[in-house]
């Protein structure tokens, strides 16, 4: 028998804007944005995807382009892509769509990535406190291999998969995401003082027209302007996948996504050449664009059947996956605990993401002392093979969050040893990655995204 060839479902131009693509790409979630491709279950498909920005960072030595990036249009999203049974009878509300990656990769040509952070004022991360200015590191890919000239003395074998994928929402589950995301805002917002200047970051990213692109539904149509007011932003991961940033979506892995409208309408994109458990620069994995090689399958009924709906609706369902047999394999790690007081000294009760926050700091401390400097540490964490793990949830009131390191990531023993770090002529430099000035002036958040 003839080996199977994709179908060539989705391509892209890496040359024209999303929206001048043959099958224009989306970059928020709605369900009456319409399919720009059908397929049915068994039939293996291949989609292309731009990197999430849509070309916005270039392969270059500056950070400026990441301090301006315009996060209203982001995520670009390839799709959304019908999916019918054998008979071609469509996917139907409370399936499952099972959708196995079978291969994926950068496009050819295009064999680079990008990490950064963002400028305090322009979004911020998970460490703006600490670093508010905008930084950038370029990746060239060597096969599975990817390394930096930006953070020279390491190279690691990447684990490509998209940050984002997933179906489409129904009108109710629609309004359910913006009635609760707007209550959250609407809560207030979390303020800090730095230098005796308030800064605050969105507590969510609600819908805007502003930068939307909604794939067939083109400007100036009809129902443009009701669309683009109602749709979901891409920036959180919801009930329908969405932009989970989950590392182990890889080769060899299956997907069990909920389905809510007819045909599932399955989106992608945001694909990740390598990325750290978190993903704490925030633009952190190595971002890029990429292929996917998929087949869909559709278990009938299988919402009922599979998930548990939590809350007042039988909507709030969560996806489940399995992971592929296909990823590095290190035998070697250095493990950086935190627990739950923050660097200031204050004790919180059983917060994980205070406990995950200090592992990274105390890691990013450490690793400082073998010749890089900190923000060269802060992206390398978002982007290499590190674990990241709840460790300990229960005993009060510290939390206890672990991030691991493969060692050998690295071209030096960065092991504790007796006589210390290196120091003199044994500690070599390297470098730093480009950097855009940050003013310290108050924000004004004029992109409405707070975190991508």
């Amino acid at each position: 028998m003839a080996p199977r060839t994709p179908i060539p479902l989705i391509t892209v131009d890496l040359k024209k804007r999303p929206w001048e693509q043959e099958k224009p790409l989306h970059n928020r979630w709605h369900p009456d944005i319409p399919p720009v491709a059908e397929v049915k279950e068994g039939n293996l498909f291949r989609v292309e995807t731009v990197d999430w920005t849509a070309g916005q960072i270039g392969d270059n030595d500056s950070a400026e382009d990441v301090k301006k990036v315009d996060l209203s249009q982001v995520h670009y999203l390839s799709g959304p892509i019908k999916v019918s049974d054998k008979d071609g009878v469509a996917a139907k509300p409370g399936d499952l769509l099972v959708v196995e990656i079978c291969n994926l990769g950068a496009l050819p040509g295009d064999e680079w990535g990008f990490t950064g952070t963002f400028d305090r004022d322009n979004g911020g991360g998970f460490l703006t406190d600490h670093f508010p200015e905008a930084t950038k590191a370029i990746w060239q890919f060597e096969g599975i291999y990817a390394a930096s000239r930006h953070i020279p003395g390491v190279r690691f074998p990447g684990i490509i998969h998209p940050g984002l994928i997933g179906t489409a929402p129904s009108q109710e589950l629609l309004e359910i995401w913006n009635t609760r995301e707007r209550g959250l805002v609407e809560a207030g917002e979390k303020a800090v003082t730095l230098g005796g200047v308030l800064h605050t970051r969105p507590l969510a990213c609600l819908p805007t027209v502003e930068g939307a692109c909604l794939g067939k539904v083109g400007k100036g149509a009809p129902d443009w302007e009701r669309i683009a007011g109602e749709a979901a932003r891409t920036v959180p991961g919801r009930e329908n996948g969405g932009n989970c940033d989950i590392k182990n979506l890889t080769r060899g892995c299956k997907v069990y996504f909920p389905v809510f409208v007819e045909g599932a309408n399955l989106s992608m994109g945001d694909m990740h050449f390598s990325q750290g458990d978190g993903e704490v620069s925030f633009c952190g994995a190595i971002e890029m664009s990429g292929f996917l090689e998929i087949k869909c399958d559709i278990i009938r009924g299988g919402m009922e059947q599979y998930l548990t709906p939590m809350g007042p609706t039988k909507l709030h369902v969560n996806p489940i996956f399995e992971i592929g047999p296909l990823e590095p394999r290190f035998s070697e790690w250095l493990v950086f605990e935190g627990i739950s007081v923050d660097e200031t000294g204050k004790q919180h009760y059983l917060d994980a993401s205070v406990a995950y926050k200090r592992a990274v700091l105390n890691c990013i401390d450490y690793f400082s002392k073998f010749g890089y400097t900190k923000s060269q540490i802060y992206l390398l964490l978002s982007c290499c093979p590190c674990e990241g793990r709840i460790s300990g949830i229960v005993d009060v009131p510290n939390a206890c969050a672990t991030l691991a390191v493969p060692i050998a990531i690295f071209d030096q023993d960065v092991r504790p040893k007796k006589g210390g770090p290196p120091v003199g002529p044994r500690l070599v430099k390297r470098g730093d990655v480009p950097r855009a000035t940050y003013d310290g002036s108050a924000p004004t958040f004029k992109n409405p995204c707070g975190c991508c």
